[in-house]
């Protein structure tokens, strides 16, 4: 397992944002959504789809620690956001 720092995408960002990646202080942050049934039942139409927000600042041993791992938001609903998550992130 490597750190996100070390991947081509990263080292992209930083070529194309170099005022960016210059300063240590700006904070990277990474969004993992994942949903799942709150009732346990496939029968039940509802799921949730928890939003959680990582610092990739962190070093490795850091970053995937839950307390540095926060909930941002949670999309209740009937069926999956899909392609339209991005309606639901930006209030």
């Amino acid at each position: 397992m490597v750190h996100p720092s070390d991947g081509e995408a990263w080292k992209r960002f930083n070529s194309v944002y170099p005022h960016f990646s210059a300063k240590s202080r700006n904070v990277r942050l990474g969004l993992c959504i994942d949903g799942f049934n709150p009732f346990g039942s496939f029968a039940a139409s509802y799921s949730c789809w928890p939003v959680i927000l990582i610092v990739y600042n962190l070093p490795p041993g850091m970053c995937m620690r839950l307390e540095f791992m926060f909930l941002s938001t949670v999309i209740p609903g009937p069926r999956s956001p899909g392609r339209n998550i991005d309606v639901c992130l930006d209030r």
